[in-house]
């Protein structure tokens, strides 16, 4: 992908324009870029909103759930993205930012041994975390990200700072806390920060705003793998239930734990201690 013309251009980048847009930014601007997920099934539902006049919403872009981008506002032209917001000294953040929307349902309800969205979909668990947000205490179900999505927005936000005077990365729960919940606790927003602001590599260590905490299994076997990915190599038996662990870090729904050995588990079968 690469930016030309205030448009991103790419193989898997296609263009359908939203008629819900404020002219241009003024100058200096945009510097921030706000990161949503959509709360809907599909790219298509959410373009089909996003094109219509009277849905009074826009976003600059739509990231599917294969990693694929649909562009609906120029990238100097203002969208309706953030509505009510703050940050800092700043309110009325669309007049400052570049919206991004992922495709992801969104905060579900167990029904069952199923997990439905508001729309009424029922997912399975396997596409499932159970996470506390930011802005809450309590955990609650949330869809998980495809790893096609988180790479296709790391690789835009870095080429939009490349392009652009970017210095904020932020998500919408931040800039409308109480009202929005979203990109939520799926999404790696912090790992996002510190690699396209901060400049870390994959090397680096992205857990140093990572509390380490213990914690105990509550599945009853619990395989642990040599990297936060399904289908990793499993590094020992699995865990049983009950097993205490240290949790060292988080990775997108999944914990580094320690026992006797160190590997990656599903995070949503392991209940943190208070």
């Amino acid at each position: 992908m690469k930016i030309s013309d205030n448009k991103l251009t790419g193989d898997k980048v296609s263009y359908v324009s939203s008629p819900n847009t404020s002219g241009k930014y003024g100058t200096g601007l945009p510097d921030t870029i706000i990161i949503h997920y959509t709360a809907g099934p599909s790219a298509e539902s959410s373009v089909n909103t996003f094109k219509v006049k009277a849905s009074e919403v826009s976003a600059h872009l739509v990231v599917d759930f294969d990693g694929s981008v649909v562009q609906m506002v120029d990238f100097d032209t203002i969208a309706w993205h953030a509505g009510r917001s703050a940050f800092q000294d700043r309110v009325k953040l669309n007049r400052y930012s570049i919206g991004i929307e992922i495709v992801n349902p969104g905060i579900l309800k167990k029904v069952g041994d199923k997990y439905q969205a508001w729309y009424g979909k029922l997912y399975d668990a396997s596409e499932v975390i159970e996470a506390i947000h930011r802005n809450e205490t309590s955990p609650r179900f949330w869809y998980v990200y495809r790893e096609e999505q988180i790479n296709a927005v790391m690789e835009i936000c870095r080429l939009l700072k490349e392009t652009y005077n970017i210095k904020y990365i932020l998500g919408h729960e931040e800039v409308s806390p109480g009202r929005k919940q979203d990109p939520g606790p799926a999404f790696p927003l912090n790992k996002l920060r510190d690699r396209i602001l901060n400049k870390r590599s994959d090397d680096d260590n992205d857990d140093d705003d990572f509390t380490p905490t213990k914690g105990d299994v509550t599945a009853s076997s619990l395989n642990i793998r040599e990297e936060p990915l399904p289908t990793a190599e499993k590094v020992a038996k699995p865990l049983l239930a009950g097993t205490k662990v240290d949790i060292l870090a988080e990775s997108n729904g999944w914990y580094k734990v320690k026992t006797e050995i160190t590997g990656w588990v599903a995070g949503k079968y392991i209940k943190p201690q208070d």
